[in-house]
């Protein structure tokens, strides 16, 4: 690598922001020896153009022994942002290749079927005589050879050991800040019906209460491993043998090789007495019920796909907020890592958080605040009645409920939500809509470029705190780990509170509904980045308007229904005015009212969500959309 080339390899004509003194500063992280350089660069920053300056430092092939390695690799964790950098005009040197179920097959009468389940995948010797023309081994052998290749982290890791994408001399991770959590997700072997094609051939143990006298739970689970690898390789050894395999029967094969692949590399790891992996178990329901095999800070497992894969790396992120703790996550040694910190350009005043709590959204006291936030949404929607608005639910249960107090209220007209199924399709849906529309979603607070007017305001509606019951979680808590408890959450506020304001000259308000918020800033406070210190410090309440349905509609064609208005009756018997105080919350915010409003209108009000499936079942050609 030669990282005086850096600011010159910048792709794009002129410099915005910081940009200039950043890549300067990773410039001289790198020239002073350090293999890893941290890039703590907020939302705006041009991270995936950072990216490519470095990677154009790495060695190329004329500079290069024929042993050495040259070009650079790009990945993310996100498939959308493989999907930015590919329509990007000043990124069109990175090569991108995808898994192969992305893919079509190109033989006739095959053009349905994704090249994993392709006949070269179902019938053994199968020889294609048109693989020259196949779009996955096209855009395999293009970024194989590209100086720059650039993937997804999942198909990065699982390209390990590959003799077709080797190790190169410079690797940039982008949005690093969840690495360690996404290799844990990668390491978890999850034995399951699902995920077992052998599952009615072994029977599955308690592995608590079955374990021996000087045995615990994942000593027991690794006997138990040990008995379903040997089943799996028989049965995967029987498909193999057959000279023709149908596509349920490719699959079968391609899960049990994985399946073998995840159990020995568990018991690999388990036997090691030096492996810095601690591995806990999953399991509920007891004997003949799931076990979920779990890796608590995966090391060894990145050391594998990650760490010996690049000479040098650059690892990006608004919110890689310890380094120390970063490094201990992902089994780095901080002594061979820098830590660039760019600057925050956007103005304060564009990117303003308020103070709307209504109370604890903790699980005991849910049923009691879920109403009051569904209450201040509805005034939050008469404050911005001509503005798109994303509602954080945390959870699709918060998402259900929520969804069902607006419809109550009247103002389901302009509420669209999404499943599990169609969170993608409903997104691109709200996204592109000319009408003001509110978005309740799940997980939505990292990867969204919701720039200009694709959204004004949002709300978070509780505090994301890890899931107590993961027993990664309950493990890291007995430790004492509580600094990184509060230190994830307060990663995913500072993600969600950069999906709305996407350039200096953008705006964009976040509201925050939950009271534990204002404690997890607090206790946070020593991992906050200085940029949204600024944030909490610069706080305010506002003064919202009163509760009412129908101003809460006045930006769209729409009425509350009959009766959707008792919500509102009650609170103006209660009280309810506009203005600075307009029903302050516990903590002198603006938000619960006298009466948490618990309306009796038409709950079977539908949402733009509902509105829009109707709307394709009923058109003459849902038979050929698949909708009807």
């Amino acid at each position: 690598m030669d990282p005086s080339r850096i600011p010159a390899e910048f792709p794009a004509p002129n410099f915005r922001g910081a940009q200039k003194q950043a890549l300067d500063d990773i410039r001289d992280a790198f020239a002073s020896g350090n293999r890893v350089v941290l890039v703590r660069a907020p939302t705006g920053s041009g991270k995936s153009l950072l990216a490519r300056a470095i990677m154009g430092a790495a060695e190329t092939a004329g500079e290069a022994a024929p042993s050495e390695a040259t070009g650079a690799y790009y990945t993310t964790p996100q498939v959308s942002q493989i999907d930015d950098v590919e329509a990007d005009d000043l990124l069109d040197d990175l090569a991108v290749i995808r898994g192969k179920s992305n893919y079509d097959c190109v033989l006739p009468g095959e053009h349905d079927t994704p090249v994993n389940r392709a006949p070269c995948a179902r019938q053994q010797g199968f020889d294609c005589s048109i693989r020259h023309r196949c779009p996955y081994f096209s855009d395999r052998a293009i970024a194989s050879g590209n100086r720059f290749a650039a993937m997804t982290l999942a198909y990065f890791m699982r390209t390990a050991g590959s003799e077709v994408f080797r190790k190169r001399d410079v690797v940039v991770i982008d949005e690093a800040h969840g690495l360690a959590e996404w290799a844990e997700m990668y390491a978890t072997i999850e034995i399951s019906p699902e995920r077992v094609p052998v599952w009615d051939d072994v029977g599955v143990p308690d592995v608590a209460a079955d374990a021996g006298p000087e045995e615990d739970a994942l000593d027991r689970t690794a006997r138990f491993v040990e008995t379903l690898r040997d089943v799996a390789i028989r049965a995967k050894d029987e498909l193999v043998g057959q000279p023709e395999l149908d596509r349920e029967e490719v699959a079968r094969r391609d899960r049990l090789q994985e399946l073998i692949s995840e159990l020995g590399w568990f018991l690999e790891d388990y036997r090691d007495p030096e492996s810095p992996t601690t591995w806990v178990v999953d399991q509920s329901g007891g004997e003949g019920s799931a076990i979920d095999i779990k890796p608590l800070d995966p090391a060894r497992y990145l050391r594998h796909t990650v760490w010996d894969r690049g000479n040098r790396f650059a690892l990006l992120s608004a919110t890689i907020l310890s380094k120390e703790a970063f490094c201990r996550g992902v089994g780095l040694d901080p002594a061979d890592v820098a830590l660039v910190d760019v600057e925050h350009t956007f103005p304060l005043a564009n990117r303003p958080l308020y103070d709307v709590t209504q109370g604890s959204m903790t699980y005991e006291h849910r049923d009691e605040t879920v109403p009051k936030i569904a209450r201040l949404i509805v005034r939050l929607m008469a404050e911005h009645p001509d503005e798109k608005g994303l509602i954080h639910a945390h959870s699709y249960d918060i998402a259900e409920r929520l969804t069902e107090r607006l419809g109550e209220f009247g103002v389901a007209a302009r509420v669209r939500r999404h499943d599990r199924e169609n969170r993608d399709a409903e997104l691109e849906a709200w996204k592109a809509s000319p009408d003001p529309e509110v978005f309740v979603s799940v997980k939505m607070e990292e990867a969204l470029d919701l720039k200009g007017d694709l959204c004004r305001w949002q709300v978070v509606c509780k505090a994301p705190y890890r899931n107590t019951n993961d027993s990664r979680v309950a493990r890291r808590l007995e430790d004492g780990q509580w600094a990184w408890y509060h230190r994830t959450a307060l990663r995913t506020v500072i993600q969600a509170c950069g999906r709305v304001v996407r350039a200096p000259d953008d705006h964009g308000a976040t509201y925050l509904a939950d009271d534990s918020l204002l404690d997890l800033f607090e206790r946070a406070e020593a991992d906050t980045p200085a940029w949204f210190r600024d944030q909490v410090d610069a706080m305010t309440t506002p003064s919202l308007p009163a509760f009412d349905p129908d101003a809460a509609l006045d930006g769209i064609d729409a009425s509350p229904p009959s009766g959707a208005g008792a919500g509102r009756r009650r609170s103006r018997r209660s009280g309810e005015s506009g203005g600075a105080n307009a029903g302050g919350s516990s903590r002198g915010g603006a938000g619960s009212e006298a009466g948490d409003g618990d309306a009796t209108g038409d709950g079977s009000v539908r949402t733009r969500s509902e509105q829009d499936a109707e709307r394709r079942q009923n058109h003459p050609l849902s038979d050929v959309w698949g909708d009807g």
